[in-house]
C-alpha cells in the first residue's frame, strides 16, 4: 500500500483527461523513480502556470497574456473569425496551421438536458466582434467549427440565425468530421481537409 501522498497524488492525476487510475499510477511511479530531475521542473512549471494562466478578454482563450499570443500576432487576418466551443479547439485547429484568422471561445455549447441557454455563452461579446461600425463589418467571415455533435450542430445553427443580420458570410466546418467526433482528438490530416472544405451555412 502506498502512503496517503501518494495516493492522493495518483488520484489527483487520474482526474485529469486521457488519465485513469492506472495511467495515474505509472506516472507517480515514473515521478517517484526521477524526482529528482523531474519533480523539480514539474513544480516549477505548475507554479508557473499558476501564476500566470489568464483568460483572452477578447476571444477566451487561455494565456499567459491579455490579449493572448493569437489575438496579438499582427500576421493574422482580423477579418476572418473561427468560432469554437472550447479553448481545447482553439489549439487543435491553430496545430494544423491552415486558418490564419483569428478564434473566439463561447465556453460550451447549447443544451437543454444540462441547461445550458445562449445566455450562459459568450454570444453577446461574439455579436459584439461582428458588428458593424461605421457602415463597415468587423470581419468578412465567420467559420462555425463546431463539434459534430447533435449539441454542436444545434449551436451552430442558432449562432447562424443570430449573425444572418450582420453582411458577414457564414461558413462551417465540413462534415467529413466524424458524428460525435470533438476537435480536440482529431488528427491534423481531418482537420486539414475539413477546413479547406468549409461551406455556406444553409
Amino acid at each position: 500500500m502506498a502512503s496517503q501522498e501518494i495516493e492522493a497524488l495518483s488520484g489527483a492525476l487520474a482526474r485529469l483527461p486521457g488519465l485513469g487510475p492506472r495511467s495515474a499510477r505509472r506516472a507517480v511511479l515514473w515521478l517517484v523513480k526521477n524526482r529528482e530531475q523531474a519533480l523539480p521542473a514539474l513544480l516549477e512549471a505548475l507554479d508557473a502556470v499558476s501564476e500566470t494562466l489568464i483568460e483572452c478578454t477578447t476571444c477566451g482563450n487561455v494565456d499567459t497574456s491579455d490579449p493572448c499570443a493569437i489575438c496579438a500576432d499582427p500576421r493574422r487576418d482580423p477579418r476572418a473569425l473561427c468560432v469554437v466551443e472550447d479553448v481545447a479547439d482553439v489549439w487543435a485547429l491553430d496545430r494544423a496551421r491552415l486558418f490564419r484568422g483569428r478564434y473566439h471561445v463561447l465556453g460550451g455549447k447549447l443544451s437543454a438536458l444540462d441547461g445550458i441557454g445562449p445566455e450562459d455563452l459568450n454570444i453577446a461579446s461574439l455579436l459584439d466582434r461582428v458588428a458593424t461600425r461605421d457602415g463597415e463589418t468587423a470581419v468578412d467571415e465567420v467559420v462555425l467549427a463546431m463539434n459534430a455533435t447533435l449539441e454542436g450542430q444545434t449551436t451552430a445553427h442558432y449562432l447562424a440565425e443570430r449573425l444572418e443580420e450582420h453582411k458577414v458570410r457564414i461558413t462551417q466546418l465540413a462534415h467529413g468530421l466524424p458524428v460525435g467526433g470533438e476537435l480536440d482528438y482529431l488528427d491534423e490530416g481531418t482537420l486539414a481537409q475539413a477546413l479547406r472544405a468549409r461551406r455556406p451555412v444553409e
